[in-house]
């Protein structure tokens, strides 16, 4: 009996070292995601979303770090790729949704608002969509076709969960003229009317937005407003302009930049920031915009920060984060989420585009997962209003 009690004594004082151990390593993974006790999320969680673009590593599992960072700071979701028509429906009819399965699984696991990126979009699209068999251009009632098919099947499948859809992607250019895409060729300026309507009538209660890049621009700028106002004129639901915002230390200014937040909060309107990062690298040439069919040679010149930034670039890049902020806050009742296209430095897309193999620096958290001094500035200015 004596000989029995030592051994559960034993098993107990090792289960209270198994948790305090358990517990003592979740303190320091939590730690290590943040630069204090306050976060992002709760900085400014009465003011807007703070959301970040997730790839399938994160949503799968594989990447826990970027996850834990993820649940300490953001409390939104957007996907970069999974939700895009070349992954969802790779062939006519035959739809791959699995990695779609695991981001909204991944969502609603950590209780984030959910964003599907993006319904119709010209770049990253399956080829058949737009030829037939014999690789000639489809008609448009072919393709207005496909479109209805893909978009009721997409939003049906996850009608109630995903709470808002980029629901077309860069439609118009910085002249204010529409993009000479074969949406536009084929269909006309229209494609753009069908699909809101087909994504409405899909999911009635989700929110539906216009997603594009350079809105500072005014041309862009009138010509989406434009747009918003002949929907709504033909009692076509629209909720929201998504702006991109993927900036630069000297491009664009942000006084043209709150011209155009203004400008479709106007309308009535709510303004998303929608996949945001500041690039401290120089452009390859001058407006190139966030086309991803943009690429350029490598050239060591356009690499000048592989070793790291210096004191005065980082300073540059950290102010510019914060003059931004400040000016969501001072337009916070028009915004209803900042999201960053990104998590931490090393995923982000642009350390290969517009050239591949280049390190850039264009988000609030390291290549090792850690809160730069920016998070800290950017949860203070919550504070000065």
């Amino acid at each position: 009996m004596e000989t029995k009690l030592k051994t559960d004594k034993n098993k107990n004082i090792m289960t209270l070292i198994k948790i305090a151990s358990n517990l003592i390593l979740s303190t320091i993974v939590l730690l290590s995601c943040t630069t204090g006790q306050e976060t992002l999320k709760g900085a400014y969680g009465q003011k807007f979303l703070i959301g970040a673009a997730i790839n399938v590593n994160i949503s799968s599992g594989r990447n826990t770090a970027s996850a834990r960072v993820l649940r300490q700071h953001f409390n939104a979701v957007v996907p970069e790729n999974c939700l895009k028509s070349m992954y969802l429906q790779p062939e006519e009819g035959t739809f791959a949704f699995r990695e779609a399965d695991r981001y909204v699984d991944f969502g609603e696991a950590n209780n984030l608002w959910i964003t599907g990126h993006c319904l119709v979009w010209h770049s990253q699209a399956p080829r058949w969509l737009f030829v037939d068999e014999n690789g000639a251009e489809v008609s448009r009632d072919v393709l207005l076709a496909r479109l209805r098919n893909h978009i009721t099947a997409v939003v049906s499948r996850y009608k109630g969960r995903i709470k808002g859809w980029d629901v077309v992607n860069e439609a118009i250019m910085e002249d204010g003229s529409y993009r000479q895409s074969p949406l536009y060729n084929i269909i006309g300026p229209d494609f753009i009317d069908s699909a809101f309507v087909w994504a409405h009538r899909a999911d009635p209660a989700a929110e539906l937005y216009y997603n594009d890049y350079n809105m500072a621009e005014k041309g862009k700028r009138d010509a989406v407003v434009a747009l918003i106002n002949r929907l709504k004129s033909n009692g076509i639901r629209i909720d929201a302009i998504g702006m991109q915002a993927h900036l630069h230390l000297d491009y664009p200014l942000l006084s043209e930049l709150e011209k155009s937040i203004e400008a479709f909060a106007a309308t009535g309107l709510k303004v998303m920031i929608t996949e945001l990062d500041i690039s401290v690298l120089p452009r390859a040439r001058e407006n190139v915009g966030a086309d991803v069919a943009t690429n350029f040679e490598y050239l060591k010149e356009l690499n000048p920060y592989a070793e790291g930034l210096p004191a005065d670039v980082d300073s540059a890049w950290t102010q510019r984060y914060a003059d931004m902020f400040s000016l969501l806050l001072k337009h916070s009742d028009a915004i209803t989420r900042v999201t960053t296209w990104g998590i931490t430095d090393g995923d982000s897309w642009l350390n290969d585009w517009p050239v591949r193999g280049r390190a850039d620096y264009p988000l609030l958290f390291d290549r090792n997962y850690q809160a730069k001094p920016v998070v800290e500035k950017l949860i203070h200015l919550t504070k000065e209003i």
